[in-house]
């Protein structure tokens, strides 16, 4: 008698994560998953940048590799694509918070997020508006206002941090071993740091203009910070994850040992 309603506040609280806050949990990733999806279709059709600053100036652009040379465009991509694989989770897969035997498609989510999502979007946000802040020429110079709109301005570079805080605190989520994710994340950082040396190689301009101005050493130095920040920020959403879900992830030790 004493366990009855210990169990009815747990069907309860079950009930409510699975009820109102489920179904608001699923609106924000059809919201999230139609308007990254939009802001990459709208970049990648109508967005041109100008090739030259001006007339006397080096090229600022380059054809080659096209958008899917900017970090910016390819975490747009792991955007859309994670908040589509929440939403065909919130129907086909489970949102139950610790489940004995996850389907593949609820296993990828985690991975996803705990791997890619979080880290890259904290990192295109924080980098960004850093730069921005100290000399906006060096990331986002002012010619460009007139081609990129100030709404996918925020889509790209404000809301991809907004959205992913939100599913962080609204979705609990496994993460992978340390091991396994930052090996995950080490191969997409340091596969996009060879392809913008291939970019710079074949078409004689780097990806940002803040590349231009650091000697080599500079840009040793700012490789391995942009590195050391995003690897930091894999562990920040791990432990903000654990404090977050913390009765979920005692839960879960338990079940797996």
């Amino acid at each position: 008698m004493a366990t009855a309603p210990a169990a009815t506040a747990k069907g309860n609280s079950k009930s409510i994560y699975n009820g109102i806050f489920g179904a608001l949990r699923t609106l924000l990733h059809l919201i999230a998953a139609v308007q990254f999806s939009y802001g990459i279709f709208y970049d990648y059709s109508y967005v041109e940048f100008p090739v030259n600053i001006n007339d006397n100036a080096k090229p600022m652009h380059h054809p080659f590799g096209g958008k899917f040379k900017y970090l910016t465009f390819l975490d747009a991509i792991i955007q859309a694509l994670y908040y589509i694989v929440s939403l065909a989770n919130d129907f086909v897969g489970t949102n139950e918070l610790t489940p004995k035997r996850p389907p593949a498609i609820r296993r990828f989510k985690d991975w996803l997020l705990a791997t890619l999502a979080f880290p890259v979007a904290l990192n295109v946000g924080v980098t960004f508006w850093t730069l921005y802040a100290i000399d906006r020429e060096l990331v986002f110079p002012k010619i460009l206002d007139p081609v990129f709109p100030s709404w996918l301005n925020h889509v790209l570079h404000t809301n991809i941090v907004v959205f992913i805080v939100l599913e962080l605190f609204t979705s609990y989520r496994a993460y992978p071993k340390r091991s396994t994710g930052l090996t995950g994340l080490a191969i997409f950082m340091g596969s996009y740091l060879i392809w913008i040396h291939i970019v710079k190689h074949y078409s004689g301009v780097w990806v940002y203009p803040v590349l231009e101005v650091l000697q080599l050493p500079q840009r040793i130095l700012f490789f391995a910070a942009v590195l050391g920040f995003t690897f930091s920020l894999y562990v920040l959403g791990e432990f903000l994850n654990n404090i977050v879900w913390a009765k979920e992830v005692k839960l879960a030790k338990r079940k797996s040992n």
